[in-house]
């Protein structure tokens, strides 16, 4: 597997801000919005399909980060809401679909992504090298040094 950089992370993060705008917030109304995953919803199994599938891949690229179980448990929350309310407008109709309308699920799941990833020092480095080398201190340093920051990931681990 190819080394990670910083500018793979920032690149991630672009790319979930293009599904979080798209799947719940394409066309704004003051403090609401709505997207595709919300359109979707009226159309049988198309809406399912969209729904399970970004949250799929907003959930792949927070592995990928190595996001915190904390940021995954809220993602796997808010996601599995709803796809869930979702796959029941299969069966139930028009009441889960407005629900779904405006829940923003896929937007709260990208905004714990992003806050996670906004929160985490980086460094293109294996933790085992830096600890042998001594530069792990100097990086927990520098992640205290700077405010806001919570936990040091190494992307060649």
């Amino acid at each position: 597997m190819a080394r990670r950089t910083i500018g793979d992370i920032e690149k991630i993060w672009s790319n979930v801000e293009g599904v979080k705008k798209l799947s719940d917030r394409a066309v704004g109304i003051g403090p609401f919005g709505i997207g595709l995953d919300g359109l979707l919803t009226w159309v049988p199994v198309v809406g399912t399909v969209y729904s399970v599938g970004a949250a799929g891949w907003l959930l792949v690229q927070a592995v990928r980060v190595k996001a915190s179980p904390a940021t995954l448990a809220r993602m796997f929350a808010y996601l599995g809401l709803d796809s869930a309310t979702t796959a029941v407008g299969e069966v139930i109709p028009f009441a889960p679909d407005v629900v779904d309308l405006f829940f923003p699920g896929h937007l709260l799941a990208a905004k714990a992504l992003q806050k996670d990833i906004e929160t985490t020092h980086w460094v293109e480095a294996s933790e085992r090298e830096a600890r042998a080398s001594g530069d792990h201190d100097r990086h927990v340093a520098d992640m205290r040094r700077k405010g806001g920051l919570r936990r040091v990931v190494y992307l060649h681990d």
